[in-house]
């Protein structure tokens, strides 16, 4: 990308990372979620041992006597690993930070943060394809992903979110090019999706998604759509089969993700069935919907710090959902391009990731609204239509409407996230 033609990305991404050092810097050790065991995982790789998960990896009573303590130096958290069944991609790209920097915490948040970055400018690409060169509805849709402030948070923090969703929108901006797609794209998209389930599980429903794109457009080409899956689907195979095959000869059976493992370690976390004996399936119902929506925007610590004071905020957040909502049904009745695929494509993913935050809640009590960020850019691409849709009727007298849509968002939410990190 030019820097002329640009600048508006450039300017998000000089704040950003300006932002998120300085959540890196200011925001306690391991006050993040599952950060100790994300760090400790990298720990073990430095020190010649492969993490695996077992009996006594998780202890929720010790857990929450350390996070209460606010990490007291009493506490040993050398033995918070219950990451250890995690694919091993994003700390084995971290590893050698941890050796050139003798463990620094800080250090190993700054390399999350720059795969944040990549996160960033992708998502303003994806909508810079989408949008036929909209530079301001890119813009926008990068600085939703950017400075939400929970969000900045995570990407600021050692958390393998940050190369999870770094591939997803790589593989995003593959799938929504106007272009004829070569072999040569699809083997990368392959490689692509290959690394993210090396990466973590949240980059499997990319899997469908890239399913979706090639039945849309080989629909009726048999041999096209075969072939073509090929090229696609052979690499992530060969690639993720490494980790499955590692885990069955380790956990046995066809756990070939760990997660039977895992489930069976963690049986004292929290469960779905106890909070629907106390509060009743409505009850239930409202905890998440409530829980999810405000930890997405900002509820920090270990979900302890929420944004309740002023009390206006999250009603005010739910605002800005209701009319970007309708905005963007305004807009999908109005449209006049019949090309429906990038749609189809962000859509799919926003769908499977809601799909997959609410069939785990079905189990474990995990109220929590990162686990939508795998689809943060497709909700900042519809946010941005939405709010678009009802301004450009007014934008053939007033043009400037459009660049203060993304200019009074970052005020907005860069003030959020100042004000987040130095009052909460």
């Amino acid at each position: 990308m030019s820097l002329r033609k640009h600048t508006l990305l450039w300017v998000i991404l000089l704040l950003y990372l300006v932002l998120g050092t300085l959540f890196a810097v200011y925001t306690p050790a391991w006050q993040a979620p599952d950060e100790p065991a994300h760090y400790n995982y990298v720990r073990q790789l430095a020190m010649g041992h492969w993490p695996v998960m077992e009996l006594g990896d998780y202890d929720e009573a010790y857990k929450n006597e350390v996070i209460g303590s606010g990490f007291a130096p009493q506490y040993d958290v050398s033995v918070i690993t219950y990451e250890d069944w995690q694919p091993p991609l994003y700390y084995l790209l971290l590893t050698p930070v941890f050796w050139l920097t003798n463990g620094s915490l800080l250090a190993l948040r700054l390399v999350s943060l720059l795969l944040g970055a990549g996160v960033v400018a992708l998502a303003y690409g994806v909508a810079w394809r989408v949008f036929a060169e909209d530079r301001w509805l890119a813009g926008g849709t990068a600085v939703f992903v950017a400075f939400i402030p929970q969000h900045l948070a995570i990407l600021a923090s050692v958390n393998n979110d940050a190369l999870a969703e770094l591939l997803i929108a790589a593989i995003l901006f593959l799938l929504v090019a106007r272009i004829a797609m070569q072999p040569r794209h699809w083997v990368l998209l392959g490689v692509l999706l290959g690394l993210g389930l090396l990466t973590k599980g949240t980059v499997y429903p990319v899997t469908a998604v890239i399913g979706i794109a090639l039945l849309w457009r080989y629909w009726r080409d048999w041999r096209g759509l075969i072939q073509t899956g090929l090229w696609a689907f052979v690499p992530a195979f060969l690639l993720g089969s490494l980790w499955w095959g590692r885990n069955i000869i380790l956990y046995g059976g066809l756990d070939i993700l760990g997660k039977a493992t895992h489930d069976a370690v963690v049986v004292n976390q929290p469960r779905t069935a106890d909070l629907l004996a106390q509060v009743g399936l409505g009850g239930a119902i409202q905890q998440l919907v409530r829980t999810t929506f405000n930890s997405f925007w900002g509820q920090f610590g270990w979900m302890a710090l929420p944004m309740l004071n002023p009390g206006w905020l999250y009603p005010l957040l739910w605002l800005f959902t209701a009319v970007a909502f309708m905005g963007l049904l305004r807009h999908w009745q109005q449209r006049t391009t019949p090309d429906n695929q990038p749609a189809l494509i962000l859509f799919s993913l926003f769908l499977l990731t809601l799909a997959v935050h609410l069939v785990y809640n079905v189990t474990f009590i995990q109220h929590q609204g990162r686990y939508l960020f795998p689809a943060l850019i497709p909700i900042g691409v519809g946010a941005m239509v939405g709010v678009m849709a009802w301004i450009r009727p007014f934008t053939p007298r007033w043009p400037i409407l459009q660049q203060l849509v993304p200019i009074g968002l970052a005020l907005a939410l860069i003030t959020l996230d100042v004000w987040a990190l130095f009052r909460i």
